[in-house]
């Protein structure tokens, strides 16, 4: 069945949509932090479909929301009232920390980050973007051109002008050899001299941790000090929370809250987790960003009621369990055995991360050379083991990427973590 379902994929499905493993697997239903394939094997979930299954494969508490409001009402669009969309927009809007703060739902992070470049830039009237080097932010046009990570940006071509920003990786690069301190120092004056050779730029946008750059990150403060010189100058700063949002990093309920000094961001886009699944993004801005738009403009599927329905119940759930704390305290477990089961393997350059996302850098031993051939080989032995993980990385690296659901208990991290080992230990 599965071989004959992968070549109806690609007769009809494009030859750039990428499909994990030699054998590709049909995910048929999960359950927790499990999932089951069509042949029945059963996995443990350490990728939640990309960061997304934020908290629990068939939460019955999102379940059920999304079958009753099925019964209800699915969608009727932006034109008309919609009660869960308003509540759900009324949470946000509090937990985001922005001052008189409005919402914007969209139905993926790529859309949240168009809307957001949108929005910068009409509000800053400049069409210049300050971007990191190793980011990535979506797939449409706009967001693929200020994608600092050549293996996801296909094309050159682009409505905006991007200039690159050292910083989102502490451990490779001109200032990789520097205290956290010198570093941050360092990277501050380079973009004040960036600055001065340009018009000034309509925004930063940032993430907090980079997600398909391989969970990697600068040190804490980095962004608060980047924020006073752009608020000097009138430049706004996007966090892209995609990944980051929700509690995920354990320490924070948001990624930026650790560069958090000078206050929030000026806008922050959301998505993934929120809906557990269903397609839901958004972007959070002070009132006199999101209100500078002077045209018209509606969404026919961001804050439909069904995944409106499935976003409150999920956000329920998650601060009602603490599960930002569960990440703290089952994350800070995992990495720590990681980094352990990782210490004796030549091929592991860094093991990095904080919550429940964790980033394994492979290289070939002894260099920085990216081996994606020996990475692409754990993703298969941990799959063999009953382990599902991810993978990426920039600077031609490639890091496996650990994301469990948040409900993660210690248990099934052990349990994780022990074949995560065996993995790395069959490429020696």
């Amino acid at each position: 069945m599965t071989d004959d379902l992968l070549g109806r994929h690609r007769a009809v499905l494009p030859d750039w949509l990428a499909l994990y493993y030699e054998e590709p697997i049909e995910i048929t239903h999960g359950e927790g932090r499990h999932v089951w394939d069509a042949e029945g094997n059963r996995y443990l979930d350490f990728f939640g479909g990309i960061l997304t299954t934020m908290t629990a494969h068939a939460l019955p508490e999102v379940t059920k929301a999304v079958s009753e409001q099925a019964g209800r009402i699915i969608h009727s669009s932006t034109l008309y009232l919609n009660r869960p969309m308003v509540e759900l927009a009324e949470r946000v809007a509090q937990l985001s920390g922005i001052p008189d703060a409005r919402v914007f739902f969209t139905t993926s992070g790529t859309e949240a980050n168009d809307t957001a470049l949108l929005l910068a830039t009409a509000y800053r009237r400049s069409n210049t973007i300050l971007a990191m080097r190793n980011s990535y932010h979506g797939r449409s046009f706009s967001s693929v051109g200020i994608t600092g990570n050549r293996g996801w940006s296909p094309t050159s071509l682009s409505p905006l002008q991007t200039l690159y920003v050292h910083g989102g990786v502490r451990t490779r690069g001109p200032y990789a050899s520097l205290s956290d301190d010198d570093f941050i120092a360092a990277c501050v004056d380079d973009l004040v001299d960036l600055l001065g050779h340009t018009r000034p730029p309509a925004a930063l946008i940032a993430e907090p941790i980079q997600g398909v750059g391989g969970f990697t990150s600068p040190p804490d403060g980095l962004y608060a000090a980047f924020r006073e010189v752009l608020h000097e100058r009138g430049i706004l700063w996007i966090a892209d929370e995609v990944q980051t949002g929700w509690g995920r990093t354990g320490e924070h309920f948001w990624g930026w809250q650790a560069h958090g000094q000078n206050g929030p961001p000026d806008i922050m886009t959301f998505a993934k987790g929120i809906g557990n699944g269903m397609s839901i993004g958004g972007v959070v801005a002070r009132s006199e960003i999101m209100n500078c738009l002077d045209s018209n403009s509606i969404s026919t599927f961001g804050g439909t009621q069904i995944t409106m329905a499935a976003g409150l119940a999920n956000l329920n759930y998650l601060l009602e369990h603490d599960l930002q704390g569960n990440a703290r305290r089952v994350g800070g477990l995992l990495i720590e055995r990681l980094r352990s089961a990782a210490a004796p393997v030549p091929a592991v350059r860094e093991v990095r991360g904080r919550g429940l996302m964790i980033g394994i850098e492979i290289t070939k031993p002894g260099t920085d050379e990216a081996d994606p051939q020996t990475a692409a080989a754990v993703l298969e032995a941990a799959r063999a083991g009953g382990l599902l993980i991810g993978k990426g990385g920039g600077h031609n690296t490639s890091s496996l990427r650990v994301a469990p659901p948040l409900s993660l208990n210690v248990a099934e991290a052990e349990e994780g973590a022990a074949i995560l080992e065996n993995a790395l230990r069959s490429i020696q």
